[in-house]
């Protein structure tokens, strides 16, 4: 079984990279809206032959269609990031960033059919109405929301609408046997993207951020001043699977750990033009030191951060090659609600790397199936392995080589964790049990305390052997690496839904190789970490 669990690993994380560079890469830089004005002989030939088809061809052509085709088939001519949004896209994609929607407030699975709530967002409308977690949303403004063809796009665009209006709701309570009727006034609801920050030991905090939004400077100014009237001296910034976002977020992040005048990032356009941004001498962490986490799907923003601060001699950068994206993204409105994100310049590290990867303009299968090569190439388990060009090396300050041409390769690599990966039914089954059970048992699980859970949730193992009977009989004969990992997620997946997102990720950094390799870094007194 264990060799059949490793053949999912470029597979998962690959899909994973494709969508997140996709997400983030087009996002990090300052948001423009541009429109033409006039036409050039390109724009009236393209507009005739638009219309020629639209009005002309023999059968009825939905020209919308063929049009947001053709704009997609230009852009794949240019780079892997230069993407074109439909309109039915844009809105959500613009909400993810921004770090906020209009909505209700509360995060819902078709689950047995019915719309069940999974949770209530802390400070939302339906957290201050009492909604509450395993409720089940029945009616909404008389639309009826359960039934097997209901599907999730019709939820939200149900529960969702412009600030201030009212929607109303019929809940039933499984834990009250009732319907009860809501009216719930819609708001702006949060969407985090710091899943996570918490004290590890006595001096060293921890804190996860999952892309660079309009919002995320803020939420990590406040996880970092909670993390410091801790006692925190030293910070593990984890940008794991991080697929960046805003470059100015970025930066601003950046200069909480430089001194005045450090160069953070430059980029250069087509015309030569540079423009440099530098740290200030606003730092709240100028003193600390910062361990950063990356690995293959860390992208865009993220890189910025980890060459920032590894070029200045600032952080050291723990775990694996990122993904090697240094191109930077405007975006222009074509006036029907798509839009283009188009790549006007690079972007180059302190000493002058350009991470960005090569790729082909005439296609991008090989340039998103890259984490495969590195995966056969042997280099996620390797530091050797690494390839590496001679005539893209730099030297920090201090004299630290670093190398340019596809991606941050870390001071001081981790392997890839090979026994975290078990068979792909269990990331199936897994939410469904977990749910099921709190949604039983709510009224037993709601008196745990964080730090009693943490030392003795399920220590007799009976939840977790209840889930291994619910499996099918080939699946539950498991070996150690497999029941260790098994009996930790399980535990996590608990802890998000007894708590939040914060406890999940206390209970699933436990034995996290990359965390360990900081934590034995700073033990052992390396120079890296002082």
């Amino acid at each position: 079984m264990k060799n059949k669990n490793k053949i999912y690993l470029p597979l998962i994380i690959a899909i994973a990279i494709a969508f997140g560079v996709f997400l983030g890469s087009s996002l990090n830089y300052q948001k423009k809206t541009m429109t033409f004005f006039g036409g050039t002989p390109q724009e009236k030939k393209i507009k005739r032959l638009i219309n020629y088809i639209q009005y002309e061809y023999v059968d009825e052509v939905d020209t919308d269609s063929l049009l947001d085709g053709t704009i997609k088939n230009m852009l794949s001519k240019l780079d892997p990031h230069s993407v074109y949004i439909p309109a039915s896209e844009h809105e959500s994609v613009t909400e993810s960033m921004n770090g906020k929607f209009v909505g209700i407030g509360i995060q819902f699975r078709m689950y047995k059919d019915s719309l069940t709530v999974i949770k209530v967002l802390e400070n939302g409308p339906s957290k201050k109405a009492g909604i509450l977690a395993g409720d089940r949303i029945l009616v909404a403004n008389n639309d009826t929301l359960y039934g097997k063809n209901i599907k999730n796009s019709y939820v939200i665009k149900t529960l969702k609408g412009k600030p201030n209006t009212s929607v109303d709701l019929t809940v039933f309570r499984r834990s009250e046997n009732k319907n009860i009727p809501f009216t719930i006034t819609r708001g702006e609801v949060p969407i985090a993207s710091v899943d996570a920050h918490y004290m590890i030991d006595k001096d060293i905090g921890y804190i996860k951020i999952n892309k660079f939004a309009a919002t995320t400077y803020d939420e990590f100014k406040l996880a970092l001043t909670d993390l410091l009237d801790n006692s925190m001296r030293k910070l593990i910034l984890d940008l794991r699977h991080n697929p960046g976002g805003y470059m100015q977020v970025a930066t601003k992040i950046i200069d909480e750990f430089l001194e005045d005048g450090k160069l953070i990032v430059f980029t250069k356009n087509k015309k030569n033009k540079i423009d440099k941004t530098f740290a200030t001498k606003k730092g709240a962490f100028e003193n600390g030191h910062v361990f950063v986490l990356i690995n293959g799907s860390s992208a865009s923003a993220s890189e910025i951060v980890a060459g920032a601060l590894q070029d200045n001699d600032k952080g050291t950068i723990v775990g694996r090659r990122s993904f090697g994206k240094g191109l930077v993204q405007q975006e222009m409105d074509l006036g029907d609600g798509s839009a283009v994100r188009l790549t006007v310049s690079r972007y180059y590290t302190p000493t002058g790397r350009s991470i960005q990867k090569p790729y082909d303009h005439n296609g991008n299968k090989s340039y998103f199936s890259d984490f495969e090569k590195r995966y056969d190439d042997g280099e996620l388990m390797n530091a050797d392995s690494i390839k590496v060009i001679d005539s893209l090396k730099f030297t920090t300050p201090k004299g630290k080589i670093v190398y340019g041409g596809g991606g941050i390769i870390p001071d001081v690599f981790v392997a890839v964790d090979t026994t975290i990966y078990f068979n792909n039914i269990h990331y199936r089954k897994l939410n469904n049990f977990v749910f099921d059970y709190a949604d039983k048992n709510r009224n037993k699980l709601k008196y745990w305390v964080l730090d009693d859970y943490v030392k003795s949730f399920d220590n007799d193992n009976e939840i977790f052997n209840t889930y291994i009977k619910s499996l099918p009989s080939d699946f539950q004969e498991l070996n150690d690496y497999e029941s260790s990992n098994l009996k930790k997620y399980l535990k996590a997946l608990f802890a998000q839904q007894i708590f939040d997102i914060n406890a999940y990720y206390q209970i699933i950094n436990k034995q996290d190789k990359m965390i360990e390799k900081v934590l034995q870094l700073n033990k052992e007194g390396h120079p890296l970490a002082q």
